[in-house]
């Protein structure tokens, strides 16, 4: 059997040869080197992975390398030039590594962004943002009210759900709700297969977010810094989650001008010492979006197109029942094509019509079906605390409605 994976193996690797930016197939051979028990060589494939890769495919890559990352030497046998410190070094509110073994890429390069996006920008979600400016919006607007009856501001909020239904845009429109600086952390900004360098990133994020405040710390796929230390051996990736988990208690330092928000596809996968009060204590669900805000979406990418004057918007709504926001953008990509081409072919420019859009739903795919295929065990079998409620109501909810093409799959 191990020859086998050893010529499947040598196989991936030429093809890697041909294809160097090939994130997919770079997971592979991370994934592969971790069967075959050569953990130090698929934490570093995985590592080169992730700048290719995105979504679930990026998570599964972080997770080799928080599980399989070189761990910290005896002191004795570490060359002292190379030994980077757990912390690292501060100086001017920023976190300096001292020497990593192996090059370092700067936590606080990311830009922190004041932007004008907010409620406005987000299409439908209305009960959910009622509950992010209850819970996080209004303690920062009116702290006074909220201080009277022992109410504290900043805090944490993971938001869950299918990919692509806008929980970025829901984290940067809070942020701009509170007039915060708003620091978007990719998982590749934090992870490191070094030891001690994700740890000393980490750190340093939250001390710029605390210096920076009031901030909104945004952090996507959380589920590759804070997962679930019961499926992690010891090693890297346990002492990224207690960092993560010391950050967000804040002992040492003020954390409410602080908000810390998160998004996953997959919060059964986080470890649940991050959900306990004073954390992530509010955990939301974030639906594919409802007809109002499928209307929307479908407009705001239309509205720089040539676009027939009789397009029936009423049906087109009613077609895409289930589809997720990055769904509707991608299917007026499709649907553009058509026209595009016949333009380019004949010279002759027409509008975006209502059988250009129907037919690209034929082509179509919903992103959303596999994960409630998912969902559905965990919120069924997997509800402890009620963590999942609002996707049981959800669920049930579609349940009574009359199902378009998507739902039924």
């Amino acid at each position: 059997m191990s020859d086998l994976l050893e010529r499947t193996l040598a196989g991936l690797r030429a093809a890697l040869a041909v294809s160097p930016d090939n994130g997919p197939l770079r997971l592979q051979v991370a994934e592969l080197l971790a069967e075959l028990g050569r953990e130090n060589e698929a934490a570093e494939a995985a590592a080169a992975a992730i700048a290719h890769l995105t979504g679930e495919q990026r998570a599964r890559a972080a997770q080799i390398v928080a599980t399989f990352g070189p761990e910290e030497e005896d002191e004795e046998h570490t060359d002292p030039p190379n030994n980077v410190t757990s912390l690292g070094a501060r100086k001017g509110g920023f976190q300096v590594l001292k020497g990593g073994r192996g090059p370092t890429k700067d936590p606080l390069a990311l830009e922190p962004e004041r932007d004008d996006v907010d409620f406005s920008d987000v299409g439908g979600l209305d009960e959910l943002k009622d509950t992010i400016r209850m819970k996080i919006v209004l303690p920062f607007q009116k702290p006074e009210v909220f201080a009277r009856y022992g109410k504290k501001r900043g805090g944490g909020m993971m938001l869950y759900g299918p990919p692509g239904c806008g929980k970025t845009l829901l984290a940067r429109a809070t942020a701009g709700e509170v007039g915060a600086t708003f620091m978007n952390v990719a998982i590749n900004e934090v992870l490191d297969m070094w030891f001690g360098n994700s740890e000393a990133k980490l750190s340093a994020l939250f001390d710029e977010a605390r210096r920076r405040a009031p901030a909104v710390l945004f952090f996507d796929e959380v589920e590759a810094i804070g997962a679930s230390r019961q499926q992690l051996r010891q090693g890297p990736g346990r002492t990224l989650v207690n960092q993560l988990l010391a950050e967000m208690d804040g002992v040492d330092s003020a954390n409410d001008r602080v908000l810390v928000m998160a998004a996953t596809n997959a919060p059964w996968h986080v470890d649940s010492a991050l959900l306990r009060p004073g954390r992530f204590d509010r955990v939301v669900f974030v639906p594919p979006p409802d007809d109002a805000a499928r209307g929307e979406i479908l407009r705001l990418h239309l509205r720089d197109r040539p676009v027939a004057g009789d397009l029936d918007m009423k049906k087109l709504v009613a077609e895409t029942d289930g589809l997720s926001g990055a769904d509707l953008e991608d299917l007026i990509e499709r649907a553009v094509e058509g026209p595009l081409k016949e333009a380019l072919l004949t010279g002759t420019e027409r509008d975006l019509g209502n059988d250009d859009l129907i037919g690209a739903l034929d082509g179509a795919r919903a992103s959303t079906s596999d994960w409630f295929s998912t969902a559905k065990n965990y919120a069924t079998f997997a509800n402890s605390g009620g963590l999942y409620d609002d996707l049981v109501s959800f669920i049930e909810d579609r349940k009574k409605k009359p199902r378009s093409r998507w739902w039924r799959r």
